[in-house]
């Protein structure tokens, strides 16, 4: 069975929306895409909220009008420039002995009544990163074992209770609902990261229009995140402001001039600022000059959040570079520099079926991995915004095919399970008494003294 989803990007340069098919397989098809040029938001924050929806509106009436389809239930990225980051443990007893989907939620909801949340703040992700049950830690996935306590870490990510309010509100004001909402630089790692480099521990750094974001995994698991408000945009008015050259003209010399290790000797001719008469005679050497100083400046600042994270000789895996700023001519090799000792490559999205032309390049990252967030991609057993439990294991979401009545623990049931569900003999030995097996269990009337008596028969 498939399904149709709507991803929405609201970034500081442009709102991306992107309608796709997810089958039965969790394989992604993309349907229809819009682009517009963002109105309302700064560096990565909503300044007007009516401007804000009326890009988000046109953009989506773009992809509607490709996908041929109105879905109008969205994943929604959201700024780290709102966001805050904790990190909180969850202890439970597991009076059954078997580890269900109800404890693990009963786990991950703990650790996130113990984190230390203010007040004007709001949870988006809650992300374990090391269960441990009994007194073995490092457990990749503690799902159906046996265990009397299981313990998680969390990494909580948290949002401003007013920015999330302004960016609802300019959802809705675009006529959509929200379904999720998701850290934008969470989702640009989905979309660039490998299987290897999650496992290993890899640095994401996302480099956009008007801010930039670095986030690092390790053990399949986001560990540490970090925002900076510069981005590419900075290059482009840096150039502007240097060289007295109007916004689109500094814009065009970045993209067709911005090497950052090749120098050349050649001459601009640029147009000044409110003189359409003349021009000015720039050395490329002043250019790249320019533009080499920013990127330093940014490299620089998010290396020195990379050690404030503890997690620098954590990643095995190195650096991968997104955004729109990764563009510019031997990125890698400049970054490189930067981050001595630890491999560096420059990431692109993950290529989905019927991706448009448009949609290929790093700039694109977060709203690729917001499709992916949605076909499953996220961490096993994270929290999202809604408070709901996101795995793998749906064919037994509350738990309930694994209850099981034994001689033992047949005490610890959890008495407000909706029994009538349990059909299905789970039990691999004779010890076992699943429910549904009981004599008269499926009966709605007769005497309950006979039922009782059919049942100890059956014990003894």
């Amino acid at each position: 069975m498939s399904n149709i989803i709507l991803a929405i990007d609201i970034g500081s340069m442009s709102i991306k929306a992107v309608i796709a098919e997810i089958d039965e397989f969790n394989e992604v098809k993309v349907l229809g895409q819009g682009l517009v040029k963002s109105q309302g938001v700064k560096k990565g924050i909503i300044t007007n909220i009516d401007l804000a929806s009326k890009s988000i509106r046109q953009a989506v009436s773009d992809a509607r009008r490709i996908a041929g389809n109105n879905v109008s239930s969205a994943v929604v990225s959201i700024s780290s420039a709102y966001t805050k980051s904790t990190n909180s443990i969850g202890i439970v007893n597991i009076p059954q002995k078997d580890i269900t989907v109800k404890e693990i939620n009963r786990v991950m909801e703990t650790a996130l009544y113990n984190a230390d949340i203010p007040k004007e703040y709001e949870v988006l992700h809650v992300i374990p990163y090391n269960f441990k049950v009994d007194e073995q830690s490092n457990i990749e996935d503690p799902y159906n074992m046996n265990a009397s306590r299981m313990e998680v870490e969390t990494h909580i990510i948290i949002a401003q209770k007013s920015s999330l309010s302004n960016l609802k509100k300019a959802i809705v004001s675009a006529g959509l609902e929200i379904e999720s909402i998701v850290l934008d630089s969470y989702a640009s790692a989905i979309a660039n990261m490998s299987e290897d480099e999650r496992t290993l521990g890899v640095c994401v750094v996302d480099m956009g229009g008007e801010t930039s974001s670095l986030s690092v995994f390790k053990d399949n698991a986001l560990r540490y995140n970090d925002y900076l408000p510069v981005g590419s945009n900075h290059i482009t008015n840096d150039i502007s402001i240097a060289l007295h050259t109007p916004l689109n003209i500094a814009e065009s010399v970045k993209r067709n001039y911005g090497d950052l290790i090749e120098t050349s000797d050649d001459i601009l001719e640029l147009p000044i600022i409110g003189d359409t008469d003349n021009q000015n005679s720039i050395p490329l050497k002043v250019v790249q000059n320019v533009i080499v100083a920013r990127v330093e400046e940014s490299l620089l600042i998010l290396a020195k959040y990379l050690e404030k994270s503890g997690f620098k000789n954590s990643i095995g895996a190195g650096i991968v570079l997104t955004g729109g700023m990764t563009q510019l001519k031997n990125m890698r090799e400049y970054a490189q520099s930067i981050f001595p000792g630890l491999a560096v490559r420059v990431g692109h999205p993950m290529q989905l079926k019927g991706l448009f032309d448009e949609l290929k390049g790093p700039q694109n990252s977060t709203v690729i991995g917001l499709l992916l967030y949605k076909s499953g991609k996220h961490t096993q057993y994270e929290v999202d915004n809604k408070r709901r439990l996101l795995h793998h294991k749906e064919e037994q979401q509350d738990g309930l095919n694994d209850i099981r009545l034994t001689k033992s623990v047949n005490n610890s049931v959890d008495t407000n399970n909706d029994y009538d569900k349990i059909t299905e003999n789970v039990g691999a030995s004779s010890d076992n008494i699943v429910f549904s097996d009981l004599p008269g269990v499926e009966e709605t009337s007769g005497d309950i003294l006979t039922k009782i008596k059919n049942w100890i028969k059956q014990l003894f």
